[in-house]
């Protein structure tokens, strides 16, 4: 269908509105509107609601894709009506209906001057054009050639229209460019057979489960289900969910004691198998599960107190080391690291996973109590306790794979190390960067002799940094690790901050989803960038900065 020459009307249409209704505020940069990368100009921009909602009139987003509608002066109801999706919305209520289920909205349909107004987000996805919000620019792009982002969850709230998020302190231009540009095709840059994971973190209870479903099995299961489908629907085909936050565990173990995000208390059976389900759900939905554990991290602060007996640090004391105000198991002792191994190979065996996934909890960057190990345990009599630190780590990553291939060969096993090997002035074989600290000098992680003798099946390092941070900028290092893993067979996953995007203590360049979209196309240069891994899934789909679902959600389906 040809939506422009519609569409182009109608938004002239709403864009002659007046300014002085009320309950409706103007925006101090005038909001510009594009479709399908094309600018469309007026005096008078749409609204946004104290709420942070954009209203349109209903025709905006209905009228074009074949839908009609018809409103009731006596119920003050809009019913928008396009094949078998029937859209109910009346003046004054906070919900809507879709198809008969009950959905809530941030701000009620209006009716102003004759007008019915809605909330274009909402709207608009339910109906098939996609809806992109650009906070710092005051920018709308839609586009009319994109699938229904997702379907309605009935009584579940879909995400608020439009995330109120800090204003930038830099200016931003008042017409921006087309925030997602058409880009060349390149081959296998976007295949479905690509990597497009989503970290979920369990630790703190931060993606999942919240800490308002404690001791809640079905409400767990929901939350998880709902994250899934959205994850699903904006382009995700993997989850990496951590099930070993702090040296416990999110399902039964023989090993480790119950993780307290599931009850509140450190050591109680939840009453189900949340790994079982959640590996399950994500498999019914055609996606991957990697099991995600911390490795060597053992609690999250200094506190011993509200540990389970069969904790580590109250089981093995004398495993334990105290650094930057947390416990960590020492990975100079072998049987701390066969204990670590061991709780890895109760999941591999007892559940049906895609894979194993390691983060960067190694050795921490800073001072490390282990010179009683470094002595007992150096059997090799290496001179250099930083030596002496690669190695074990070196054996504990060479183990853990051999056990895990041994069990079970298709399983994938990788690791998430520091995005930074070395910076070129301490290696003249290292990045082009000047990063405080490295993954080979201060977390003692050699990555690439893992990568150069095939310990691993993938490498995902954490490129955390902007296109434009000079210390460590997106494109060298990604160039860096493309170089380290060519001609190896080691897959490269590109790890990506989303949880940036929008946050306040963040420079400009994140004040916008553009930034991850454009580290997107740049990876496409290169077939040895076999996809990404984003951190995390509510940075994605829950505070969603900017419309950064949508934005993924279009560059995922292009």
């Amino acid at each position: 269908m040809n939506y422009r020459k519609w569409i182009v009307g109608l938004l002239v249409f709403v864009l002659c509105l007046s300014v002085g209704l009320p309950g409706v505020r103007a925006a101090a940069v005038p909001i510009t509107i594009e479709l399908d990368g094309e600018l469309l100009s007026s005096d008078v921009p749409p609204y946004i609601t104290a709420s942070n909602v954009t209203l349109v009139p209903v025709a905006v987003v209905s009228r074009g894709l074949g839908a009609t509608v018809d409103w009731n002066q006596s119920s003050k109801t809009a019913t928008i009506s396009k094949g078998s999706t029937v859209l109910k919305l009346t003046s004054g209520s906070t919900t809507a209906l879709v198809d008969g289920a009950s959905i809530s909205l941030e701000t009620s349909v209006q009716s102003r001057q004759g007008r019915v107004m809605v909330p274009l987000r909402f709207v608009g996805e339910q109906l098939g054009l996609q809806v992109v919000w650009n906070q710092a620019a005051k920018h709308i792009a839609l586009y009319s050639n994109t699938e229904i982002i997702s379907p309605v969850t009935p009584s579940v709230p879909t995400t608020p229209a439009t995330p109120a998020v800090p204003t930038p302190t830099v200016p931003t231009p008042t017409v921006p460019k087309p925030t997602v540009p058409e880009i060349p095709s390149i081959p296998g840059a976007k295949t479905g057979k690509a990597m497009k994971g989503a970290w979920i973190s369990t630790v703190f209870n931060l993606d999942w489960p919240s800490t308002s479903s404690a001791n809640n099995a079905d409400k767990q299961k929901k939350e998880f289900s709902t994250m899934l489908d959205k994850l699903q629907a904006t382009g995700y085909n993997a989850v990496f969910v951590q099930v070993r936050p702090s040296g416990d565990s999110l399902y039964p173990s023989v090993l480790v004691p119950w993780s307290k995000v599931l009850t509140g208390t450190q050591g109680i059976n939840p009453g189900y198998d949340p790994l079982e389900y959640m590996v399950s759900s994500t498999h019914e939905r055609g996606m991957e599960f990697h099991a995600w554990f911390n490795p060597f991290r053992a609690t999250t602060d200094a506190s011993t107190s509200s540990l389970a007996s069969n904790h580590v640090a109250k089981a093995h004391p004398e495993w334990i080391v105290k650094a930057e105000n947390k416990l960590y198991i020492n990975p100079g002792i072998p049987e701390a690291r066969q204990h670590i191994i061991d709780t890895v190979m109760e999941v591999v065996k007892g559940y049906d996973i895609d894979g194993v996934h390691l983060d960067d909890y190694f050795y921490p960057s800073g001072s490390f109590a282990d010179d009683t190990a470094f002595n007992t345990y150096n059997a090799k009599a290496i001179s250099s306790k930083g030596d002496w630190r690669r190695d074990n780590i070196n054996e504990f990553i060479r183990q853990l794979g051999q056990e895990i291939h041994s069990a079970k060969s298709d399983v994938s096993y990788g690791v998430s190390p520091f995005g930074v090997w070395r910076n070129k002035k301490a290696d003249s074989t290292g990045s082009d960067t000047t990063a405080g600290v490295s993954a080979y000098d201060n977390m003692y992680a050699d990555t690439r002799t893992w990568i150069k003798n095939g310990w691993i099946d993938y490498i995902a390092p954490q490129i955390y940094w902007s296109l434009s941070f000079s210390a460590a900028r997106y494109d060298k290092l990604v160039d860096w690790w493309v170089n380290e893993v060519k001609g190896t067979g080691v897959k490269l996953y590109i790890g990506q901050a989303a949880y940036k995007v929008g946050a306040s203590d963040q420079k400009a360049e994140w004040q916008s989803g553009e930034q991850i979209i454009n580290q997107l196309k740049y990876n496409e240069q290169y077939d040895e960038v076999a996809g990404s891994i984003m951190f995390r899934a509510n940075d994605i789909v829950v505070r969603d900065p900017f419309g950064l679902s949508s934005l993924l959600t279009f560059y995922f389906k292009s």
